[in-house]
């Protein structure tokens, strides 16, 4: 059984609502589910950091960190199977037929993202000031690391909320906004980064400003940041300048 089939259980567990039968089943299951505990363990420190602060009611929005990471597979029958196999093997010659004049046209948004987008590595070597806006830092790493963006955004925003100077939790907030396509939100974020303008992360704010001004179709503002970008020879400066000409 995969952990995700345990997100009822872990609820009743945490709440104290389970029978002693079920206590000592489900405590089996720890044991042997290194998974399961980790995401037991995560959900009870999540529920000590909105204990303190009056918002139990969050708790139920919480997504399962396995399900996160979960793709969607499709399934194919036998029949259709048989035509895609057909079907590829007419467009192999027509891609054979075409790569040239392809390589060359303008690419969408989408194409641009899925060829030249990485998912952001953050690093836990920095700190806020004070436990709890640590713990919520941490928090918001662990459940950025397991891509749950929404939840990571969440305890991003309670450490700029009380640190509005600290700016790498400022980038991360916006990068969480980012891959929740809240591209508005994201993109305050990265101004802000950006307008601080003495902190190590303006490159990066750079590079997601950009890639917002092309999710929301602001072509010519995304134009003109890649350049800059190139420009100042940032840490984007390569995949900028690829970008820059295959969308102009």
């Amino acid at each position: 059984m995969k952990t995700e089939d345990f997100s009822y259980f872990i609820e009743r567990y945490i709440a104290g609502e389970m029978s002693d039968s079920e206590i000592i089943w489900f405590e089996k299951e720890l044991d042997g589910n290194n998974i399961l505990r980790r995401e037991v363990e995560l959900r009870h420190r999540t529920e000590e950091v909105l204990k303190k602060q009056d918002i139990i009611t969050l708790r139920n929005k919480l997504l399962s960190i396995e399900k996160a990471r979960k793709a969607d597979i499709p399934v194919i029958n036998s029949r259709r199977k048989v035509y895609l196999g057909i079907a590829a093997s007419i467009a192999g010659f027509i891609v054979f037929g075409s790569v040239i004049f392809l390589s060359d046209r303008n690419l969408s948004t989408n194409e641009i993202m899925k060829r030249y987008y990485t998912e952001y590595q953050p690093t836990s070597g920095q700190r806020s000031g004070g436990a709890e806006l640590n713990e919520y830092f941490t928090l918001g790493l662990e459940y950025f690391a397991s891509h749950d963006y929404k939840n990571a955004a969440l305890f991003f925003s309670k450490v700029v909320e009380n640190e509005p100077k600290n700016m790498y939790a400022t980038l991360l907030n916006g990068i969480s906004n980012f891959e929740e396509s809240r591209y508005n939100d994201a993109k305050k974020s990265f101004g802000t980064v950006i307008d601080d303008n003495k902190n190590l992360y303006i490159d990066q704010a750079q590079w997601y400003l950009a890639l917002c001004f092309l999710q929301t179709k602001e072509e010519e503002k995304a134009c003109m940041l890649l350049q800059t970008i190139i420009d100042e020879g940032g840490l984007y400066a390569k995949q900028s300048k690829k970008i820059l000409k295959k969308i102009k």
